[in-house]
């Protein structure tokens, strides 16, 4: 083993004893026998064991958890719930545990006060528990910009959400696509904001405006069919619908062949977000994999950074996305 991979876990076992007396025998604390104290120090330095300072930091100044607050409405998402896993996972790395913040407004204030930092995931203008998240005396790591007024410096994560659609609507458009229409939530989130924005300036750029229908955060398969035909019934003309929400795709699908589209020849879906939902629809759907687990992990480092001083408490750090491309987009598109 070397100085990188050697853990508590590794120490215990070769000496015999349990991880929390290797803890205890190491730093000092607890009541272990002087010999056993001894012979787990004897071991460490044998195995080249290394104690990572920064987590011994958090652990004996705080709480040793940190709080996760999500989207009210999208805990249900695959998204999210990648996201929730990649945060645990870079947390537990430091010794901290994760607790998921309850959505009723009451219980904030009390839980923000039990942890060292928080991270507060796509913040909405509009969600009533965010303002006191963001103002709890204690260090915030926001996934995307909050757009309203912050009482405190906040890291961030951000993603390149403009790009994305852009890119997003290149593709529509190079397969054949001249009347793109999106579904996106009202824009109180930095990422629909942006994706609001995006669309904007693509329209003009190519003077083809793209029809937006707004739908909601977390909008359902059967929210998104029924937003696609009141689109299509508006105008027929259309040929391409991108849809925001996670999980909501599917829904554009049913409604295209409802309305006796087929999807990948005379008409192209695609989504801002990728995941289960669009992986296994029918076709399979084009979609911009935003790596959720990845930027959980992120937004965990950054906060974990912060606690630990690694870093300044407004740091801002990017996340990369990849598009993929699948059947719903195949084209090119032949003229109804």
């Amino acid at each position: 083993m070397n100085a990188r991979t050697v853990t508590l876990l590794d120490v215990a076992r070769a000496a015999g004893v349990s991880k929390s007396t290797v803890s205890d025998a190491l730093q000092g604390s607890g009541r272990v026998a002087e010999a056993t104290r001894d012979r787990v120090r004897e071991v460490a330095d044998r195995l080249g064991y290394r104690p990572n300072s920064a987590a011994q930091r958090l652990r004996r100044a705080g709480a040793g958890a940190i709080g996760l607050h999500l989207p009210q409405t999208a805990t249900r998402l695959d998204y999210y719930m990648n996201l929730a896993f990649g945060a645990v996972a870079r947390a537990q790395e430091e010794g901290l545990d994760v607790v998921l913040l309850a959505p009723a407004t009451g219980t904030h204030g009390r839980l923000a006060s039990r942890v060292d930092g928080l991270l507060v995931i796509d913040p909405e203008v509009g969600d009533d528990a965010v303002p006191a998240l963001l103002g709890a005396g204690v260090p915030v790591v926001t996934g995307e910009r909050y757009l309203g007024p912050a009482t405190a410096p906040t890291g961030a994560v951000v993603c390149d959400n403009s790009a994305s659609l852009t890119v997003l609507l290149d593709h529509v458009r190079d397969r054949g696509a001249r009347r793109p229409a999106l579904l996106a939530p009202a824009d109180t989130s930095a990422w629909a904001a942006a994706l609001h924005a995006a669309a904007g300036t693509w329209g003009r750029t190519h003077g083809v405006p793209v029809e937006i229908r707004t739908v909601s955060f977390a909008a359902t398969a059967h929210e998104a069919e029924r937003a696609t035909l009141a689109l299509l019934a508006a105008d027929p003309e259309i040929d391409a619908v991108v849809c925001a929400p996670d999980g909501a795709a599917p829904g554009v699908l049913h409604a295209a062949a409802a309305l006796g589209r087929t999807v990948g020849r005379d008409f192209l879906v695609a989504s801002c977000v990728d995941g289960a939902a669009a992986r296994g629809a029918n076709p399979p759907v084009t979609a911009v994999d935003l790596r959720p687990a990845a930027y959980g992990r992120a937004c965990a480092e950054l906060l974990c950074d912060v606690l630990a001083d690694r870093t300044s408490p407004d740091t801002v750090r990017r996340h990369a996305w990849a598009l993929e491309t699948r059947a719903s987009t195949t084209g090119p598109l032949r003229p109804l």
